[in-house]
């Protein structure tokens, strides 16, 4: 090698002083196989607050799962410091796959899709009776994201004492979705609990709903004080006599093995992320008659089958109508 008229060889290559020695990197990431398993119980600014067998551990996010998130439900396998002790800090490695899914979007013009709860059996919508006024365009579209998440609907209805409730489950009777009816006294002298926890007995229960229907009050009152303490910090804000959740939160249900989770109260229900075509999949009844529908059929145009369907009695005609109010959320707001 000739440089500046001179040889040069190997001796006469500088470095950089101070320059680091970068050896190539590897794909090769560890297994693992010693991992603990845990329950993501809560979420606050990268912190996770997960359930290890009997103890409460804070972890953050491995970087080996680059954008993964873990959101509240999730199962996952955990390494590093497991004691559960002040000050220590563990690492979620993997994230298991989930069974189920409730997202949501700010808007329906927004395309960023927000994982809400993983791994929920099912969704309780808390509506109150009066006082606020049922928004039946919100539970429309709460019903659409349980069911094209894998999520079975429960209906908790609040404040009986103020409104009755026979004109909104009429609404929803076709839908054939179970439903519970308390009133403000019933909470407070705890003879609607009873009711309730029949629904959410050996299931995880993720509950969403407006605020002022009574949800996190109705949570509260499922959980005892002295056991939310001992599962982990409820990242809340009070005003006013008003318990608002601002983030969602896994809860034991006491006496069961069933969870509860509370969720931040909703002022709107993206439905962005929704394919239509998953919705069909809530109307067992109604699926076989879409085999004639055309291509990308919305169910709500001439050429769908199941009209026909319907027609020849297979079905009841409310059910379709209930599919096409439930479809037709997707382009409707909530306060249409």
């Amino acid at each position: 090698m000739r440089r500046y008229g001179k040889h040069t060889d190997e001796d006469d290559i500088r470095t950089r002083p101070g320059r680091r020695n970068t050896r190539p990197r590897t794909n090769i990431r560890p297994k693992h196989e010693d991992a603990a398993e845990g329950l993501v119980l809560t979420v606050d600014r990268g912190r996770l607050t997960c359930l290890v067998e009997d103890r409460v551990v804070m972890a953050m996010k491995a970087r080996e799962l680059g954008r993964k998130a873990a959101v509240v439900g999730d199962r996952v396998a955990l390494v590093g410091d497991l004691s559960g002790k002040k000050d220590t800090l563990a690492r979620i490695v993997r994230i298991a796959e989930r069974t189920s899914v409730l997202r949501r979007t700010a808007d329906d013009d927004d395309p960023f899709e927000r994982v809400v709860v993983a791994n929920a059996d099912q969704l309780a919508v808390v509506t109150a009776l009066a006082d606020p006024e049922p928004r039946p365009r919100l539970i429309d579209r709460c019903l659409v994201a349980a069911y094209a998440g894998g999520l079975d609907p429960l209906l908790v209805l609040t404040k009986s004492d103020l409104a009755p409730p026979d004109k909104l489950l009429e609404l929803y009777g076709h839908l054939d979705i179970p439903h519970v009816v308390t009133s403000r006294e019933e909470l407070q002298n705890g003879t609607a609990l009873a009711r309730v926890r029949e629904q959410l007995d050996g299931k995880i229960t993720a509950f969403v709903g407006h605020s002022g229907v009574g949800k996190t009050t109705l949570v509260n009152s499922l959980v005892p004080e002295d056991q939310r303490r001992t599962t982990g910090h409820v990242n809340a804000v009070t005003g006013r006599g008003r318990h608002t959740t601002t983030s969602a939160l896994a809860l034991p249900l006491s006496g069961s093995d069933g969870w509860v989770i509370d969720t931040p109260g909703l002022r709107s229900f993206g439905l962005h992320h929704v394919d239509p075509s998953q919705v069909i999949h809530a109307f067992p009844d109604l699926e076989p008659g879409t085999e004639g529908c055309p291509r990308a059929c919305s169910h709500d145009e001439p050429d769908c089958a199941l009209d026909a369907w319907v027609a020849e009695g297979h079905a009841d005609p409310a059910r379709l109508y209930s599919l096409r109010r439930l479809l037709a959320t997707r382009e409707r707001k909530e306060g249409d």
